[in-house]
């Protein structure tokens, strides 16, 4: 695979930790990556981002280690911060969160779906601590989208032992600020893109079946009532939501919610 561009400001590195191998993916992928910083075949994105709750310090308290929130906590449907504080609890919480990402198999993590309610999202399209780039973006906004979308067989964190194709957008032109808070432009294709507007979606409080067509949502229904039936055994509460009531439900074709 191609190495992303390591001079580009989204880029974090880490240092200090060994490298550990992963076996898994939480995307099924076996072709390269590209990260370009011009837009080609792009297209208007349709988006419009709705203004956003600055964050306070006391939505970055969090108990490490951090533990990866399940469908269908509510968590996952709560409306995300904006960040304008760059600070050591916002380096913590990315720390923390590259860390439960490289243990749980994962290549892209956003912050609700560790229990924080915030506009972040970490990943790293290797998946090996040690390799590849560490990307961190905040307060991601998308400005171009290409019209040309391909399948892909999606997995989840949130999602445990769930994979399904869904259809996205091959590119993205997106706008944010970086672990220091400097704003800055970039495009994204392949992979890259693709965990992005992953991880974007959970920022909108999307969920990815959510774009799955009605015949794929069908072939994994079981497996979402499953998980909301651990839910309510393990809280003694009812799901907040159910698939099947959810069926009916549409998301735009682009990005953002209804």
């Amino acid at each position: 695979m191609a190495s992303l561009l390591p001079t580009h400001p989204l880029l974090l590195h880490h240092r200090g930790s060994a490298p550990t191998a992963i076996p898994t993916r939480c995307f099924r992928h076996s072709t390269s990556f590209h990260l370009a910083l011009s837009s080609t075949n792009r297209t208007k994105a349709s988006f419009s981002a709705a203004q956003h709750e600055l964050a306070s310090p006391g939505d970055f308290e969090f108990d490490a280690p951090l533990k990866i929130v399940e469908y269908p906590n509510p968590k996952l449907r709560t409306k995300n911060k904006r960040i304008a504080t760059f600070d050591d609890n916002l380096n913590k919480l990315v720390h923390e969160m590259f860390d439960v990402m490289y243990k749980t198999d994962g290549i892209g993590l956003s912050a609700p779906q560790v229990g924080v309610n915030v506009q972040l999202m970490v990943f790293n399209p290797v998946g090996e601590r040690g390799e590849g780039e560490e990307i961190v973006l905040i307060n991601p906004r998308v400005s171009k989208y290409s019209m040309n979308r391909t399948l892909f067989n999606e997995g989840c964190l949130s999602f445990p032992g769930i994979h399904a194709d869904v259809k996205r957008p091959e590119s993205v032109k997106i706008d944010a600020r970086d672990i220091n808070g400097k704003r800055f432009s970039v495009s994204l294709s392949g992979l890259p893109a693709r965990i992005f507007q992953h991880e974007f979606d959970h920022l909108q409080g999307i969920l990815f079946f959510e774009r799955m067509t009605d015949e794929v949502l069908d072939s994994i229904g079981g497996q979402l009532q499953a998980l909301e039936m651990k839910y309510e055994g393990l809280t003694g509460f009812p799901s907040p939501e159910k698939i099947e009531s959810r069926r009916r439900r549409k998301v735009p074709s682009g990005f953002g919610k209804l």
